[in-house]
């Protein structure tokens, strides 16, 4: 079965840290897991703003890749694009670009699964997630 086209949720832009290196010169390849963990938080709490703390992050992911393409040095600005493909019942895959001066340097994915606070077991996408999703089909 063919995937639909990929819908651009969001897109974060920050300063790259010093700290995010490690001894071989580059960006440890970690951090770039914490880069689309960043942009996930974001786009979760412009779609659902709580405080940590104040409510159950109503998410968890079951899976997570990265494909390392180039090394990212310091300095310079990190640019991760969220991007989501083909909905389930109770998930979404994930895609992310992590780009620096136009130019993608990564290629992730993770599989968020929705979750219901009260049970913790995973519960159908909100609308506000799978309705623009669902839009795409041929």
């Amino acid at each position: 079965m063919p995937h639909r086209q990929r819908l651009l949720v969001h897109t974060s832009l920050w300063p790259m840290r010093w700290g995010d290196m490690d001894a071989q010169g580059h960006v440890n390849n970690t951090i770039y897991f914490r880069y689309m963990e960043q942009a996930r938080i974001e786009w979760l709490h412009r779609l659902f703003p709580v405080r940590v703390g104040d409510a159950l992050l109503p998410i968890v992911i079951v899976n997570a890749s990265c494909t390392f393409l180039r090394p990212l040095v310091y300095p310079g600005d990190v640019e991760v694009r969220m991007l989501f493909g083909d909905p389930g019942r109770t998930s979404v895959g994930s895609f992310y670009d992590i780009r620096m001066n136009g130019e993608t340097y990564a290629e992730g994915a993770a599989k968020i699964v929705w979750l219901d606070p009260e049970t913790g077991r995973p519960a159908p996408l909100p609308d506000i997630i799978a309705a623009p999703l669902r839009a795409l089909a041929p």
